[in-house]
């Protein structure tokens, strides 16, 4: 039972979460019973209300329902694995940045940075990527003029790198941003693991973030598409509205090259043993965008799946019970 994280749920979420969740799932379902079956949903499985509407709860039987890795779970998953004073070095894009330097196969200017160190670094770049140090979700990242008069005024206090060509298949599939793959590791210590692979797609934007318009779907083992992609507004896309390109089956390409880069990265800081890398696929092959302390939670939908959730291969790597 859940009871500390239903209680946390009250304090964070407000009751027109809870009713504008209720609100979608009764124009999805003629389910019965919706405000009580997700507040018993966050009890007993650590389901934030919108857990209930994302993973399709009203789809789900109990014995379905406890296969899914809820916010509350993947909660316990951080708090146990990783050690919450080693954070910043992913957290922070400048530590994270000279950390995992031999990862990222592109050139970039820690803040705080002098004129002559600017002077150095535009030389050669007509345009550049300006990144907040601690921004989230593709927040505040631009693409600007390396020629701009005013650039050390606007940017001395923003991590600015070297722009990341994709490899042309992914331009093929969207080339107004570099479409990326969250890919999920765990270390025991001794041996990497690979818990599953996301890739993210733009859609209007110069970011392939689904808080900022992209969407996202999942990859098998060898790196295909094995789902349609998604919005955040639940919108199901089995071709890019923009390139009007197939993304179901699509293959990433070096999809095991990128694997057997976050394996190595990994173990680079064991302290932190769960982390999700965005890895974008170069033209110098795959490298680190970044690396998150805490797991955001991704799942296959029931609808698009055999209603299983990811937890039990979690479970089993982690060697955990939750």
């Amino acid at each position: 039972m859940e009871i500390n994280f239903l209680l946390k749920s009250f304090k964070t979420s407000s009751t027109k979460t809870l009713f504008e969740v209720v609100k979608k799932v009764k124009k999805r379902s003629s389910k019965k019973f919706v405000v009580l079956d997700v507040l018993l949903c966050s009890f007993k499985y650590g389901a934030a209300f919108y857990d209930y509407l994302e993973f399709e709860f009203y789809l789900l039987n109990d014995s379905q329902r406890k296969t899914y890795l809820t916010n509350g779970k993947n909660n316990k998953i951080i708090k146990k694995f990783n050690n919450k004073k080693y954070w910043h070095i992913l957290d922070n894009k400048n530590e994270f940045n000279d950390y995992f330097k031999k990862y990222l196969k592109r050139e970039y200017l820690s803040y705080p940075f002098s004129q002559d160190e600017l002077t150095c670094f535009i030389n050669n770049k007509s345009k550049i990527i300006a990144k907040p140090i601690n921004g989230v979700g593709g927040e505040g990242i631009k693409i600007i003029d390396s020629k701009d008069k005013d650039l050390f005024t606007k940017y001395n206090n923003y991590l600015l790198e070297e722009i990341i060509t994709q490899h042309p298949k992914l331009s093929e599939l969207y080339d107004k941003s570099v479409n990326s793959i969250r890919m999920f590791t765990f270390f025991n210590g001794k041996d990497a693991y690979l818990l599953q692979a996301v890739l993210k797609i733009g859609n209007g934007n110069i970011v392939d973030n689904f808080s900022s318009g992209g969407m996202y779907c999942f990859l098998n083992d060898l790196g295909v598409v094995i789902t349609p992609a998604i919005d955040k507004d639940d919108n199901i896309f089995n071709i890019h509205p923009i390139s009007h390109k197939n993304i179901l089956n699509f293959q990433v390409p070096l999809f095991m090259e990128a694997k057997e880069l976050v394996l190595k990265a990994a173990k680079e800081i064991p302290q932190v043993a769960y982390i999700g890398w965005d890895v974008a696929i170069s033209e110098k092959g795959p490298c680190l965008i970044e690396g998150n302390s805490y797991p955001g939670v991704f799942q296959i939908k029931p609808r698009f799946s055999n209603k299983i959730g990811i937890l039990p291969k979690y479970e089993k790597i982690m060697q955990i019970k939750l």
